[in-house]
């Protein structure tokens, strides 16, 4: 196999700049520190409404010992009337791109 070496130049425009993928999603992560989403929130970032996020992520039993606060989790359920559920962004964001095949897929159990 033939391999053919070219040296390139690519201007980067003055108002922007080149940073590595590690980089952007460390970025990303220290954007979502200190930030607490509403069940608003949650339902803009996932697409999804209240009744399927609570249906298929908040209440069954395989992610309440996860995601629950008094289990160390992430989520804080309402115990009250009046109450509003409130998620820690960042371990939140983690829990739904780490388990994005068990909540489509059934796999914790």
């Amino acid at each position: 196999m033939q391999q053919l070496s070219v040296n390139l130049t690519i201007p980067i425009p003055i108002d922007q700049v080149l940073i590595s993928k590690v980089e952007l999603k460390e970025l990303k992560e220290q954007q979502l520190e200190g930030v607490y989403w509403s069940m608003k929130d949650l339902e803009e970032r996932t697409g999804k409404k209240h009744e399927w996020i609570k249906e298929n992520i908040l209440y069954p039993t395989k992610f309440v010992k996860i995601l629950d606060v008094k289990n160390g989790g992430c989520v804080y359920y309402p115990t009250k009337n009046g109450e509003k559920w409130t998620f820690q962004a960042t371990k939140m964001a983690k829990f739904l791109e780490s388990n994005f095949h068990n909540i489509f897929g059934g796999g914790i159990q």
